[in-house]
């Protein structure tokens, strides 16, 4: 009985293990190479044609959100993330792997820049300097631990925005989320 038992599952193993190949051969998104026509929306989002694509994992400034420096001045946090990704976009070949949808259809990336011959993760690129953040689930636990840990660097050396005095955009996210569950009860 147990060599019947273990035939068996010994062939579904292999038909499973073989339906699992062919499915994820033909699901695998191919890389992509980011164009410079790409037309920025936010710091971690753009439209490239017809698609739209969003860095995985992370977060940028919104726009219309201010920061104020220590002379008083006061800037668009969005939009200094977004010139940020624009720097990156324009001085380096930016190559993105599809990994997933959001919610808005958006096409969830992992992109490589390739800089001085290294390729670096354009996400702990932004974060890394301080002009983004770490994304988050909505209980407020990090989608990319490294991502975090590149956050908490840039916070502690007061990097990019972390010289100047904003709302965290993944604080503002997740209280506009509460507010909205609220209203629903």
């Amino acid at each position: 009985m147990k060599q019947a038992s273990f035939a068996v599952l010994a062939a579904f193993g292999l038909c499973a293990s073989a339906q699992a190949q062919d499915a994820s051969e033909s699901a695998v998104p191919t890389p992509l190479a980011v164009s410079k026509s790409a037309q920025l929306l936010t710091g971690d989002t753009w439209r490239d044609g017809d698609h739209l694509f969003r860095l995985y994992g992370v977060q940028s400034c919104l726009r219309g959100t201010s920061a104020e420096e220590q002379n008083g001045n006061k800037i668009d946090c969005g939009n200094t993330s977004l010139a940020h990704l624009a720097a990156l976009f324009d001085s380096a070949a930016v190559t993105c792997q599809p990994i997933g949808y959001a919610l808005d259809k958006a096409v969830f990336v992992v992109c490589g820049a390739q800089l001085n011959g290294e390729t670096i993760d354009v996400g702990t690129a932004l974060i890394a300097t301080g002009y983004a953040f770490a994304a988050t689930t909505a209980k407020g636990k990090a989608v990319n631990q490294n991502y975090l840990v590149a956050e908490i660097n840039a916070k502690m050396k007061r990097a990019g925005l972390w010289s100047t005095t904003f709302q965290h955009p993944v604080q503002l996210l997740l209280n506009k989320r509460s507010e909205r569950q609220h209203e629903t009860r």
